[in-house]
């Protein structure tokens, strides 16, 4: 019996590690897109054009992962998020978004199947 809930809670922290961290799933983003100052910030970090927070550093690292699994690894606030952002930079910042495709998705492998699904939002 010990075996088996030692497996168990094996799985759930195997299970648990293969998602992206939550901390930061609380941020303002409505905030972050008003301000042009933290976009700016935000974005010129992910486009390696100035210095990063620890937040910004996590954040390259999702996006580009992010891209490759379909955000597999990301919580249901995550997605919604994400969305939010990418539609704000389609409708509102075409320049971040293009030099963030450059930067991420150079071949567009990815870029198109998201920007139909952020316009269906």
């Amino acid at each position: 019996m010990k075996l088996v809930l030692i497996a168990v809670a094996i799985s759930l922290c195997c299970v648990q590690a293969q998602l992206y961290s939550t901390k930061y799933d609380n941020i303002n983003l409505d905030e972050v897109l008003r301000n042009r100052r933290l976009l700016n910030g935000y974005m010129k970090c992910t486009l390696d054009q100035g210095p990063c927070t620890a937040e910004g550093k996590e954040l390259k690292y999702y996006i580009s992962d992010g891209l490759k699994t379909g955000c597999a690894k990301c919580s249901d606030p995550q997605r919604k998020g994400i969305k939010k952002v990418m539609n704000h930079l389609i409708k509102h910042e075409p320049r971040f978004w293009q030099q963030a495709v450059d930067k991420y998705d150079p071949q567009r492998q990815y870029t198109k199947m998201y920007e139909k699904e952020v316009s269906n939002w």
